[in-house]
């Protein structure tokens, strides 16, 4: 059984927002800290951005400042990302992780993440 069970994922509009949401199947989220990345065709994998197990912290990449918004619901075991403001650039697969450690500086070192979901793929095309 996969780690997470991504979806919210489509082609949008340069401009229009997009909310993502992953379900975790075999762990409770509540003990990790769960992180949103993206990884482009040919592209590296980079760091969207990631929430606290508790849910009080959370970080955002500095081209996410002010266009994103993560949430999670333990009730549920689904962390949530809106995605504001799509550009083409920001068209890739987007993916969940789990850090047994939790959401801290350094956030993305992608190493630490034990749980990695499929990923659902984001478009953003005229």
């Amino acid at each position: 059984q996969e780690p997470f069970v991504e979806s919210g994922g489509g082609l949008v509009q340069p401009g229009e927002s997009l909310t993502l949401s992953c379900t975790a199947n075999t762990f409770a989220i509540a003990n990790y800290g769960i992180a949103w990345v993206r990884q482009a065709p040919g592209g590296e994998r980079e760091g969207v951005s990631c929430i606290s197990r508790q849910g009080g912290f959370t970080y955002y990449a500095i081209p996410w400042r002010g266009r994103a918004n993560i949430s999670k619901d333990d009730a549920k075991n689904t962390v949530t990302l809106q995605l504001n403001g799509l550009k083409a650039e920001d068209t890739a697969t987007y993916s969940c992780a789990a850090r047994p450690g939790g959401c801290y500086y350094p956030p993305f070192r992608f190493s630490e993440y034990t749980q990695w979901g499929q990923g659902t793929q984001v478009t953003v095309s005229p």
